[in-house]
């Protein structure tokens, strides 16, 4: 009996490992949690085209936005976890368990972590017309008359949304949160003057910066851009403590096997070295990143928890 199960246990070890190795032989299908143009959906395109290379098989960027990502989790939580439906979205991801008091899937137990793509900021925008030429300028109008001030994000449970959040309570301001969809519904907004501000991802921003559609205020990370080197950190334009990174990955549904969720991590760090791709995402103002499918996996959980106290201090709950 022992042999046997041996036996078996050997050869289901085998026959995954005979199925990463041929993976994939079909279309492979990337749904994208967040609109079209968006920064979650530019990083995914300019992922799976060199992939696609690299396999030798269609990968397909099906968008399925709303509800924060969580629609475009649902769906791939439901697949088979044969790799051939996989997850592209933010830290929308981990934000969404505090602020949802129901999800459709459980955030670690129906999900399989594969890769880490990119860290980006955000950047605090306005239009091109309005008078807020600085973010003091912002802040400041937001103190003196408190509820005045439209300021947009990409739908609650988004990287935008937990900017704002940390934004507004790091300045001490009280402004009106107005939730979109996506980023293009935003920034279409800004441009319309039907709110005051938004921390764009830079990837989806700088079309619009150089077009001179839009002003950069500040960016939300520690250090300045390379893509916009003038814009000040929130840190320098006055608000410290509302640092934040909106990053990009990639989940498959639980119960993908080691050996395929390795051989896909690989590929995807493979893919983000090409000095193309990394050329291409680095433009955008992303960082790439370069970590092993486990070490993705302790991310996820510190950033769940994290978030989790964030918010619980931020007096956000969920809904």
């Amino acid at each position: 009996m022992k042999l046997s199960k041996t036996f078996l246990a050997a050869a289901l070890l085998a026959f995954a490992a005979q199925a990463a190795a041929q993976y994939p032989n079909k279309a492979v299908q990337m749904v994208v949690a967040f609109t079209p143009g968006s920064a979650v959906d530019i990083v995914g395109r300019i992922v799976a085209e060199k992939l696609s290379q690299m396999w030798g098989q269609p990968v397909v960027s099906d968008n399925r936005a709303g509800a924060g990502g969580s629609i475009g989790s649902a769906a791939v939580a439901r697949a088979a976890p044969d790799g051939y439906t996989l997850l592209v979205t933010s830290n929308a991801h981990v934000i969404n368990p505090s602020i949802f008091a129901k999800l459709p899937y459980d955030t670690l137990k129906d999900f399989t972590d594969i890769a880490l793509f990119v860290e980006q900021p955000n950047v605090m925008v306005v239009s091109s017309e309005s008078r807020y030429k600085t973010l003091k300028d912002l802040v400041g109008a937001a103190k003196a008359k408190p509820g005045s001030l439209n300021i947009g994000h990409a739908g609650i449970g988004s990287g935008t949304h937990l900017n704002t959040e940390k934004f507004i309570a790091a300045a001490g301001i009280q402004v009106v949160e107005v939730p979109f969809k996506g980023t293009p519904e935003v920034v279409a907004a800004i441009l319309s003057g039907d709110v005051d501000g938004y921390w764009a991802p830079i990837s989806a921003a700088l079309s619009f910066v150089k077009g001179g559609k839009v002003r950069p205020l500040a960016v939300s990370t520690a250090k300045r851009n390379p893509t916009m080197p003038d814009v000040p950190t929130a840190a320098e334009a006055g608000v410290k403590g509302s640092e934040f990174s909106l990053w990009v990955a990639l989940w498959g549904p639980a119960g993908m096997s080691p050996e395929l969720v390795n051989r896909i991590n690989g590929d995807v760090r493979k893919a983000l070295a090409d000095p193309a791709t990394k050329a291409k995402l680095e433009g955008l103002g992303n960082t790439t990143v370069d970590i092993s499918a486990a070490d993705f996996a302790k991310l996820v959980r510190e950033e769940l928890n994290g978030t989790r106290r964030l918010l619980q201090e931020a007096g956000v709950k969920p809904q």
